[in-house]
């Protein structure tokens, strides 16, 4: 029996090993250290931002560039319905509320043409928008050259969390640098790891430097441990820094493996009728994961048909995102939808894109989808009806 093949798993190797082995030697152990302050030097010179801290996760991160913008009780955040909980967990935690927008179809981003009129109807309702926090979906970063205009004009501040799109590049700039501030995860699965851990980036010196101080649970600087408000104990380890060291290294390499296997995905179904890839006509996403969205009525097959008959040769695959409106522990909350992001939940799939895949692991997964289309095609024209296709309404 074949090893499973994992969506995105880790992608280590011995430089990584090395840069771990020299923080555990140096003593450095504990959160801060040398590793810790070389990472964010060089985070920051990569995306290019001023400043940047090494945190414990992307949420965390989130959480910071909220409460450093005011965010608070009576206060609302701007949030894609199409993301990870994370995003709207981070507006909760500072006790303001999330009001969710849909997405572009062809992207899964949020949609630029929805932003306009919401910031509107809530500024006419007295509500405060303490920040809009578009997020870069699957590695894709969003339309920053249609939302930044919206959001300047109306003085809300754009918090990006980039959290899936390290080494992507849009309009010339990298992913991290678009908002007020940017947020990336080094979490495991993420396109780099540094096992759990995340990164805020700024070119905001003194916001910078209020999460920072929230971050080391708002010690004063003082020689005793003296607080006169809450804080978090949200810093990264020397040691889990090395390990992102090393991971920045080889970051370059880590996208263009993933790149390639996300071109074979499209070279694959490139023929198939009713599949397309999200986002494939971006060249600067990185590719972290490659998802395809199927149209059940042209064809013939369901998404998690294709989950399934992978899942039973052991190759992991993931639905898109349920969107955040959909999900019980924000039932009520406050949205602007147009149901772009229910279908893409309805009929995308994540297939595994990880960049540590031997070849012979990228051929079984192509070769067990191939085995799947083979055996949908001899009943597609059963189920392709063109013409009630053409004319189905839209459902929603």
């Amino acid at each position: 029996m074949t090893d499973p093949v994992l969506l995105s798993p880790p992608d280590v190797g011995p430089l990584e090993e090395s840069y771990v082995l020299d923080a555990l030697r140096s003593g450095w152990v504990a959160p801060v250290g040398p590793h810790v302050a070389a990472f964010e030097r060089e985070v920051a010179q990569r995306v290019g931002c001023g400043h940047a801290v090494a945190l414990a996760s992307g949420t965390a991160g989130l959480h910071l560039a909220l409460l450093a913008l005011g965010a608070g009780p009576g206060d609302v955040v701007v949030v894609p319905t199409l993301t990870f909980v994370a995003t709207a967990n981070a507006v909760r935690y500072t006790g303001a509320e999330p009001v969710f927008v849909d997405c572009e179809p062809t992207t899964g981003n949020l949609d630029p043409a929805l932003l306009h009129d919401l910031l509107r109807d809530l500024r006419r309702q007295g509500r405060r928008v303490a920040a809009v926090m578009p997020v870069d979906m699957f590695g894709a970063c969003a339309d920053y050259a249609r939302i930044l205009p919206v959001c300047a004009e109306a003085e809300v501040a754009v918090v990006e969390d980039a959290a899936e799109a390290l080494g992507s590049v849009r309009d010339g700039r990298a992913a991290g640098s678009f908002g007020r501030a940017g947020v990336l995860s080094f979490n495991g699965n993420k396109i780099m790891t540094t096992s759990g851990g995340g990164m805020l980036l700024s070119d905001d010196a003194e916001l910078t430097a209020r999460c920072r101080y929230l971050s080391t649970q708002a010690r004063q600087p003082v020689p005793y441990y003296e607080h006169t408000e809450v804080g978090f104990n949200y810093r990264l380890s020397n040691v889990l820094a090395a390990l992102g060291r090393a991971q920045l290294r080889r970051l370059d390499d880590m996208v263009t493996r993933r790149r390639q296997l996300r071109e074979r995905y499209a070279k694959l179904f490139a023929a198939v009728p009713g599949v397309r890839l999200l986002a494939d006509q971006d060249p600067g996403a990185n590719c972290w994961l490659t998802t395809i969205i199927v149209d059940p009525v042209v064809a013939g097959w369901r998404a998690g048909e294709l989950a399934a008959h992978l899942g039973a040769h052991r190759i992991e695959t993931r639905p898109v995102w349920k969107p955040m409106h959909l999900q019980p522990v924000f039932a009520g909350a406050g949205a602007r939808l147009t149901g772009a992001a229910e279908r893409l939940f309805a009929d995308g799939l994540n297939l595994p894109s990880g960049s540590a895949m031997s070849e012979g692991q990228v051929v079984h997964v192509l070769d067990r989808i191939e085995d799947f289309l083979s055996a949908r095609s001899e009943r597609l024209p059963l189920l392709i009806e063109p013409e009630r296709f053409a004319q189905a309404p839209e459902k929603h």
